[in-house]
């Protein structure tokens, strides 16, 4: 009788690698293509026709402006998925396991603490006061209507996509995906997956060419 050799394990590949859910600001994307647009233009037509010093001052001010727009507008983003949180903030990205993630607050900007206290602000899910309100002001109309006895008109309702047995406000975007990663949190913060310790790392690749751009910038400006 012969017994088995012994061989080292195999990793395991039955757990699926887990699948981001994406979220940013399409506000924030469309005005950050516009402000590159605008920038483009002008900083290109100085570099090009501009006499003297106009190209150069045009060139600091492109390698400057360029990565700050870039990083306040396009950059932020957030992933979740049933592991971790990942931020991707303007300067920085922060990586935290939904086992360090302590609360996740939305008052007048949403934020995530970790277990030792830190909060990080999402910018990628700014929060919007006036669609708050809206909110506020459908949910008082629904509980008079329902005080009342009455019931929103069919027309009326299908005008905002409505049925018409049902007169339920609709909640703000980033109230809706707070409640999702809120509860990514309290589901998965057991998780042997989401283990682990937070991570943050800075943007160098966009710091370092408008630091450059400044220095120029300040250069130029200096020797007159």
């Amino acid at each position: 009788m012969t017994t088995p050799d012994h061989q080292s394990p195999l990793p395991d590949t039955s757990r699926p690698e887990a699948r981001d859910r994406i979220y940013r600001s399409p506000a924030g994307i469309a005005g950050g293509v516009l402000l590159l647009l605008i920038v483009g233009w002008l900083g290109i037509d100085a570099l090009f026709s501009g006499h003297g010093r106009t190209p150069w001052l045009a060139l600091a001010g492109l390698i400057l402006v360029v990565p700050v727009v870039t990083a306040f507008t396009l950059r932020p983003a957030v992933y979740a998925n049933e592991d971790r949180l990942r931020v991707r903030n303007p300067l920085r990205v922060i990586v935290l396991p939904w086992s360090k993630v302590a609360s996740l607050r939305s008052h007048y900007s949403n934020e995530v603490v970790d277990a030792s206290g830190t909060k990080y602000q999402l910018w990628a899910l700014p929060v919007s006061l006036r669609a708050r309100k809206k909110a506020a002001r459908q949910l008082s109309r629904a509980e008079a209507n329902r005080g009342g006895g009455r019931r929103p008109s069919p027309g009326r309702a299908s005008a905002f996509g409505l049925g018409a047995a049902t007169d339920a406000p609709v909640r703000p975007e980033t109230d809706r995906i707070m409640d999702e990663l809120r509860q990514l949190a309290e589901t998965r913060a057991a998780a042997e997956g989401s283990q682990g310790e937070v991570t943050v790392r800075w943007a160098y690749e966009l710091m370092g060419p408008a630091l450059a751009g400044l220095v120029l910038l300040t250069i130029l400006l200096a020797v007159g």
